[in-house]
């Protein structure tokens, strides 16, 4: 950043005993690591997700190596953190129709008031699909979920996934693969109960 600290010098600074330097880090990095979170765990768990990659990154900083930008080692520990998250949160949680947000409210009131009748199914589909994309998802083992949205809804390459779960690029590969197939698996029996 042009006339400010590089990040090496605050994370120095942080290192030698003014931990309040690393709050620059939270400015400079804040929307990444929210930007991370927002895409792969639920909207109310964003900040909650971003707080502990936050506390695991200022925890491990004396490991931070330098060899490569902070931001990147930065990603990693974020979607470390998001992966964390499905791991511990497995299950469905069912949500009572009465605490619907006011999104929810407005956008079924939308729905209701179409104009037309192209509109409300072109929303119900999108809508659905989305639902439906991420009832599945969330019935998936963790690992499985954060490679498929890593590889196949970010667009990520292999080796890029492989480098955020710090695990090999053929893991990351076999594991898409057969996340794939476990997600259509569990589409089929989906579309066999209708």
């Amino acid at each position: 950043m042009p006339g400010g600290p590089t990040d090496t010098e605050i994370i120095r600074r942080v290192l030698s005993g003014e931990t309040n330097a690393f709050e620059l880090l939270l400015e400079r990095y804040g929307p990444l690591v929210f930007s991370i979170a927002a895409r792969h765990v639920p909207r109310s768990e964003v900040e909650d997700v971003a707080q502990e990659v936050f506390i695991r990154a200022y925890r491990s900083l004396a490991a931070f190596a330098g060899q490569g930008p902070f931001n990147h080692w930065l990603s990693k520990i974020s979607v470390r953190c998001c992966y964390d998250y499905w791991r511990s949160s497995r299950r469905w949680r069912e949500v009572p129709a009465s605490s619907l947000t006011d999104e929810h409210r407005d956008w079924m009131d939308r729905i209701m008031t179409a104009e037309s009748q192209e509109t409300f199914e072109q929303e119900t589909a999108q809508r659905e699909a989305q639902e439906t994309l991420r009832y599945l998802l969330e019935r998936i083992p963790a690992a499985d979920r954060m490679v498929l949205a890593l590889v196949h809804l970010e667009g990520r390459s292999a080796g890029e996934a492989a480098e955020m779960l710090g695990w090999s690029e053929v893991k990351v590969k076999v594991k898409a693969h057969r996340a794939r197939r476990k997600l259509q698996k569990l589409m089929n029996g989906l579309l066999a109960k209708r």
